[in-house]
Formats: C-alpha cells, sequence, structure tokens
C-alpha cells in the first residue's frame, strides 16, 4: 500500500475548489479540482430533447437543459429510452429520450452525452445498452473466471454488468446486495422518467470525491485523510466493512497551525504539473505543449552524466521518459491526441523496448489510453479518451492559442 489520498478545500487562482489528490508518499500522481461554487454535470442523467440531426457528422444534437445542447453519436443508438417519441425513424428531431453527460465541454466542444446509462457502485457497474458481462482486466485469470461464473446468471435483455477490480476483494454476498442496489436504481429511474417532463434531471453524479475513489484500488490505499467535517462522515458511512474502516486508514485532520493541504505541499505540487518543462532522475527533461489540435512532449537528454556508450544513455533517458509521460497524461489529465518526440534510437530493438514500456504504463491509467505506434520519423503517437477538461483548463480557463 503506497496511495495517500487527501480531500480538502483550497483558494487557487482566486476561487475556491474542492481538491481531491493522489499522492505516493509525497509526489502527487493525480487529482481532480471542483470549483465549489460550480457544480460538474458529468455523469448526470437528464430527459433531453433532439434538436438537431446531422447526417454528414452521423450525430444529433440533443438539448439537456434551456441553451445547453450537447453532441451525440447516432453510433451509440441501440435501445435508447424514450419519454416521447415523434416518428417512426429510429430517432427524429423532438424525440424526448434519457440521456447521461458522458464527456464535459472541452475548448470549443459542446459536452457529450450518450443514452448508455451507468449505474457504477464500488464493486460493479450496471450498463443499459451493453448487455454483456465486462470485468477488469486487471484481476488475474482466476478471478476473473471465478467472478465470471458468479455474474452470469443476472445478465439480462435490459442491461449488462461491469465487475470492477475492487470486485476481487468483496464476499458475493457484498456484490449481490450492490447488484440488487444497482438493479433497484434503474429500475426506479426508467418508472420516474415516464412521468416527468422535458430537462428533468433524474438522477445526478455521485460527488467528486467518491467517483475519485471508485477508481482506487482499495487495498492499495495507505490512507484516506480529509479536513471537512461532512464529507469525513460520508466516507465513514461509504466505507464501513471495508477494508479501509477495518484498518483505521479514513483519518479527519484538525491541526488549525498547519493546513493539510501544506502538509502535502499541494500548491508547489500543483505549480509543477502546469510547468512546461518536467526534470527527470537522469537530468534529462519534458518539453509539454498543448496546442488546440494535441498535445506536443519533446524529450530532451540535458546534462546525463553516467559513463555509458551513446545507445545506453539514450534509451535509459528515453525509458525515464516514457514512465514519466504516463503519469503526466494522468496528473494534467492530458486527452485527445499526443506526440512525442523521443531522442532518436539507431536499434530496433531498443525502440521496441520503449514501446513496450510506454505501453505497460499507459495500462494502469483509469482513462483509456492508447499507443497507435512510432512513425517513420521516430514520433510516438498516442491518444487519450476526453473525458473531463485539462488541469490547465480547469484552473486558468480556456487557454489562448497562437494562430
Amino acid at each position: 500500500m503506497s496511495e495517500r489520498i487527501i480531500i480538502t478545500k483550497e483558494e487557487l487562482y482566486e476561487q475556491e475548489y474542492l481538491v481531491c489528490a493522489n499522492y505516493d508518499y509525497k509526489r502527487m500522481t493525480e487529482i481532480r479540482l471542483q470549483k465549489v461554487e460550480q457544480e460538474s454535470i458529468l455523469g448526470n442523467i437528464y430527459i433531453g430533447r433532439v434538436t438537431n440531426i446531422v447526417e454528414s457528422l452521423h450525430a444529433a444534437f440533443i438539448e439537456i437543459e434551456k441553451g445547453l445542447v450537447c453532441f451525440y453519436s447516432l453510433e451509440d443508438l441501440r435501445s435508447p429510452i424514450f419519454t416521447k417519441k415523434l416518428g417512426t425513424k429510429p430517432i427524429c428531431v423532438g424525440d424526448e429520450l434519457v440521456v447521461e453527460v458522458k464527456r464535459e465541454n472541452i475548448k470549443t466542444k459542446p459536452p457529450v452525452v450518450s443514452t448508455n446509462l451507468n449505474f457504477t457502485g464500488r464493486y460493479l457497474v450496471l450498463t443499459t445498452e451493453n448487455h454483456k458481462l465486462g470485468i477488469s482486466k486487471k484481476l488475474s485469470a482466476t478471478d476473473r473466471s471465478r467472478l465470471q461464473a458468479f455474474m452470469t446468471p443476472y445478465l439480462s435483455k435490459e442491461y449488462g454488468w461491469i465487475v470492477r477490480t475492487n470486485a476481487v476483494l468483496a464476499k458475493e454476498e457484498e456484490i449481490f446486495q450492490e447488484l440488487q442496489d444497482l438493479q433497484d436504481s434503474y429500475s426506479k429511474l426508467i418508472e420516474t422518467a415516464k412521468y416527468r417532463t422535458c430537462y428533468s434531471l433524474l438522477r445526478k453524479s455521485t460527488p467528486s470525491y467518491f467517483s475519485f475513489l471508485n477508481g482506487m484500488m482499495l487495498s492499495n490505499i495507505e490512507k484516506i485523510t480529509t479536513d471537512i467535517p461532512s464529507i469525513y462522515e460520508e466516507l465513514q458511512e461509504y466505507f464501513q466493512g471495508t477494508e479501509i474502516e477495518s484498518q483505521n486508514e479514513l483519518l479527519f485532520y484538525e491541526d488549525p497551525l498547519v493546513s493539510l493541504s501544506a502538509i502535502y505541499n499541494l500548491k508547489q505540487e500543483l505549480d509543477r504539473a502546469l510547468n512546461r518543462q518536467v526534470w527527470l532522475p537522469s537530468g534529462g527533461y519534458l518539453i509539454i505543449e498543448a496546442t488546440e489540435a494535441l498535445t506536443v512532449i519533446d524529450v530532451n537528454s540535458g546534462k546525463d552524466r553516467k559513463k555509458r556508450s551513446r545507445e545506453e544513455t539514450i534509451l535509459s533517458i528515453n525509458i525515464e521518459a516514457a514512465i514519466e509521460i504516463a503519469r503526466q497524461l494522468i496528473l494534467r489529465n492530458i486527452s485527445g491526441i499526443c506526440i512525442i518526440d523521443f531522442i532518436d534510437m539507431k536499434e530496433k530493438k531498443h525502440q521496441e523496448k520503449l514501446l513496450h514500456i510506454l505501453r505497460m504504463e499507459l495500462k494502469k491509467d483509469k482513462i483509456p489510453a492508447t499507443l497507435v505506434d512510432m512513425t517513420r520519423l521516430g514520433l510516438v503517437e498516442l491518444t487519450r479518451k476526453k473525458v473531463q477538461k485539462s488541469l490547465k483548463e480547469q484552473l486558468q480557463g480556456e487557454i489562448p492559442y497562437e494562430k
């Protein structure tokens, strides 16, 4: 166990934020920020109205609040839940249907919604349009087989299940209880939707600190600390009967002399996460530049003083860079297309080793990240799914890009 999580409030750039941060000891590895005065719509479920269909984009635009129009890919259209249906086509302008916000508005792009509704628990996720059984790939073959045998009888024509990594720590009766709770939540929402008007908020997403913790492997958490009394009480109830409660790993911090954020150097860590330059242990460094279309990362050798051959030195620095880049993607919440200019390597086996290490590091990411390939120019392409705004956009607003 090495992960330490803090949940606190902090004023940053003249705004008060609720901060959830994960540390590998004293080094920040992940952070989620939410303005105290501004609630996120990510994960909310609404009754929306189709305002436009653009066949050339194979997309529809759905209004979930007056003036708030979201993008909807028609590729997601499988078994939507309509509350009002106007025509015989699969989807028509004026139709009203139940949608979930899957991605925040990023830069100039509107929020993205889907008719695949997710009901998320600690161990399971109920999905309404994907009717299959999915099991976390982070689990061993033995655990996957056991959980598959347990969950298969509960598959339905109405919904499917995703078994999360933390299910390996739970007893079967705990998983079954959560399964029933999620089924009840789904049934109540469907029944309620029949009688609600357009733009109704049917289900509010869980608070940011719960969704942040839901993605963590409980067995890896050494300590969760908060200085907010109401959140501490909620977390006590949330972790009741789990490994976190039994090992007293949930702490309430109340020292009036030194703040929780000061102990964990929160502002200094954020300053480093916003800096375009990132130093590597060897003396090499990264330059991270965000543009409107993509993020470019340049790897530089700096002053590596170890007595090694040039090829060994370059491989060593590139491996350091690959590990750090995977960390920076999570920390800065970089998404979309990313191009990495590693230091040129002549040997094919070194290139293959580097790509293998980077691919393994990307698998640690909770948000899907895919290594595409290395181009003929030696540039490495990868993509990371867009879900939330980057850390820089969250703190400093929309970034002005040079034309």
